[in-house]
């Protein structure tokens, strides 16, 4: 056997990086044999410990096993989304059934339960603060939550069930990445140009270049490319083939088809929901959050289901008579909408996406969201373009706070390729804590937007600009975590609570005085003309029925998906639910069902698609504290929120967290006016 790599263990690189360059592919997979089995033993020494149980010698001895299995995963996981290949892909598909039999291991071992649960049952007398007691409990329904309290052959099944679901959701994305690589439209003449802005020719040739097609230009299932493709394309046959593409994803026959996995997932999930003891998979994942029940859910959902369908359906009017206009007598069909609202857009606000987006430079939306973060909690970030990332687009940056003192670092990953998987997320190499001489946080985001030509400037749409400020926000919530143990460090909180950091954040860049100071035209450095400003600004809530009616109708369809007793034939379903919500034929789900990462990837926004809308409640009414001041920058209230949100990771309830930071609870009032749907009845 070769041995094992410990550049994958060791990270000795600038400010405590893994030196990326020194690890080869094939080096993972004994990484992995060797991280398991270290693990391994750190957990059955912990459960042979013959003294009796602690809170030291169990609960933070658990904390602090596994590290050596933490780093190869964060490596390597890292890899299978953002640079992934063949081999990273067959090695996805190996590791992730046993990694779930190595854990479900873990959950069986009924000693190291035993420890456990009898710190549980004496929590009262152990004289613990509240982070470690939070702690305590999180271990402890952890192993409940795996079957800790099942009989052997309960325990077994449940193994069996998670270690084929891992496999499953593995399959899944990798079939989804896999027709989204297969698929482009190459276009060559004017005719198929039509209507195409210059910034996004730029990014469909540079897509071309990078698939090594013949054609000059190509459309790609990326969606920094087919939306303003679908946007601003004149050419109605060729939108109505993207779209087709786009949304078809995972349903095309085939070996990447995803119907029979979806199938089988829910089966899986609903009978481990049964084993341990749920009415449904919804029920299971919903007990441990803040809104406890599919039917709390449900109500929340459906309250803004009715408006949004409203205002929909009034847009859509406006949409066919401006069709009618144009002397057309075809329907609004899902790939006209994007295309004559955009129209609308510009002849309501008397400007245009095309016009909007020479001033959202990639670069100065980035520093956007530092100079936010500097204003609000006295960060600072310098740019290492001296050290070497996972691919050469990545770049890298010290995050300092107000006193010099280095708090982490920050990785940005932005531009879309082949070996990446589509949307934008937020994750990490090592989270914060302050256990056995602590360690700092290593974040990173990923993003898909277009690639220019070398020597021009990345150009991102409002939308774009909104996403990476979002994906900050998360970014934030890892880099200002403070808390002693790893369980509970940056984004490790309830599902429905994690999106709060990173959509409030998203309300600083459409501050006024940000965008005068960032954003600048790329060519003559000017400032955004007040008036497109004003115009930017009042159009926020423009398409708010759309944009409402196909996020919400994945979270209800998701929740349908994990609410019902049987699902034979998922896209029937997915059509028979939406049809009983009433969705508008002009319109399709934000993520369809053969392609919904987020909820069949894995099971992490599994029955929690809706946590997004949950957390909206939220990061509105916590805007509103600042706009109650008089200043979004309003000192008091960014410490509150520091201190009772951003820093302080799962160590608190999260509705304790946040009557800590705001003094109450919201309704849905200040996230309807957001969202422009107040008042629609």
């Amino acid at each position: 056997m070769s041995p094992v790599n410990n550049h994958i263990f060791d990270w000795k690189g600038p400010q405590g990086l893994p030196e990326f360059s020194n690890i080869e592919d094939d080096d993972y997979v004994h990484a992995f044999d060797e991280a398991l089995k270290r693990h391994e033993k750190q957990v059955i020494d912990i459960a042979n410990n013959p003294a009796p149980p602690d809170f030291e010698n169990t609960i933070i001895a658990l904390e602090l096993s596994g590290d050596a299995l933490s780093r190869v995963s964060a490596l390597f996981w890292n890899r299978a989304g953002a640079h992934s290949n063949d081999v990273i892909q067959a090695l996805e598909r190996q590791m992730a059934p046993k990694i779930s039999r190595h854990f479900s291991a873990i959950a069986m071992n009924k000693a190291l339960f035993a420890r456990v649960d009898a710190l549980w049952q004496n929590r009262e007398s152990l004289g613990l603060d509240s982070e470690a007691l939070r702690v305590l409990e999180r271990h402890w329904k952890g192993f409940v939550r795996t079957g800790a309290l099942l009989d052997d052959g309960q325990q077994q099944r449940l193994a069996e069930i998670s270690e084929e679901l891992a496999g499953l959701g593995t399959q899944f994305s990798q079939n989804v990445l896999a027709d989204e690589k297969a698929w482009s439209m190459g276009l060559s003449n004017e005719e198929d140009l039509a209507g195409l802005p210059e910034f996004l020719r730029d990014a469909m040739a540079s897509a071309a270049r990078e698939r090594g097609l013949d054609a000059p230009y190509a459309v790609t299932l990326s969606r920094s490319i087919i939306e303003p493709f679908l946007t601003f394309s004149e050419n109605r046959e060729l939108r109505e083939h993207a779209f087709t593409a786009w949304t078809s994803r995972g349903e095309n026959g085939g070996d990447t088809d995803n119907a029979a996995h979806i199938t089988r997932i829910l089966a899986l999930r609903a009978e481990k929901a049964r084993q341990l003891g749920f009415e449904t998979f919804a029920h299971f994942k919903l007990d441990d959050t803040m809104a406890k029940t599919p039917d709390a859910v449900n109500h929340l959902l459906m309250s803004v289901w009715d408006k949004a369908l409203l205002r929909a359906r009034r847009e859509e009017d406006e949409i066919a008579a401006l069709i009618a206009e144009e002397g057309k007598n075809h329907p609004v069909a899902p790939w006209d909408w994007r295309h004559y609202a955009e129209k609308l857009r510009s002849r309501k606000f008397d400007f245009s996406e095309a016009e909007l987006k020479p001033y959202l430079q990639l670069d100065n939306i980035i520093a956007a969201c530092f100079s936010v973060a500097n204003q609000l909690f006295g960060l600072k970030a310098t740019e290492r373009a001296d050290l070497e990332a996972y691919h050469p687009d990545v770049r890298i940056f010290e995050i300092r706070d107000s006193n010099d003192t280095l708090i982490g670092m920050f990785l940005g990953d932005y531009f879309a390729r082949s070996s990446k998987r589509s949307g934008a997320w937020m994750s990490s190499l090592q989270n914060q804590h302050q256990l056995d001489g602590g360690q700092i946080p290593i974040i990173y985001n990923v993003m898909n937007f277009a690639k220019p030509p070398a020597g021009r400037p990345a150009l991102l749409s409002i939308d774009d600009a909104r996403t990476l400020f979002h994906e900050f926000g998360h970014a934030l919530h890892g880099l200002l975590s403070k808390v002693r143990h790893p369980s509970v460090s940056g984004t490790s909180v309830s599902r429905d609570f994690v999106e709060l950091p990173s959509q409030l954040f998203e309300h600083w860049l459409t501050v006024p005085d940000v965008l005068r100071q960032f954003a600048l035209h790329h060519e003559t450095g000017e400032v955004i003309p007040q008036d497109l400003l004003d115009k930017v600004l009042a159009a926020r809530n423009f398409n708010a029925g759309f944009a409402a009616v196909e996020y919400t109708a994945c979270a209800l369809v998701d929740m349908a998906c994990h609410t019902a007793e049987e699902i034979g034939d998922p896209l029937a379903f997915e059509n028979e639910t939406l049809k009983e919500i009433g969705m508008p034929d002009a319109i399709v789900m934000r993520h369809r069902t053969p392609h919904f990462l987020h909820v069949f990837s894995g099971d992490g926004y599994s029955a929690g698609y809706y946590s997004y809308m949950w957390s909206e409640v939220l990061d509105a009414d916590a805007f509103s504290a600042f706009e109650e001041t008089g200043d979004v920058f309003h000192e008091e209230t960014a410490d509150r929120l520091l201190r009772h949100i951003y820093s302080a990771g799962g160590s608190i309830d999260p509705e304790d967290t946040y009557r800590a930071f705001r003094g109450k609870m919201p309704d849905t009032a200040a996230m309807l006016k957001k969202k422009g749907l107040a008042g629609c009845q």
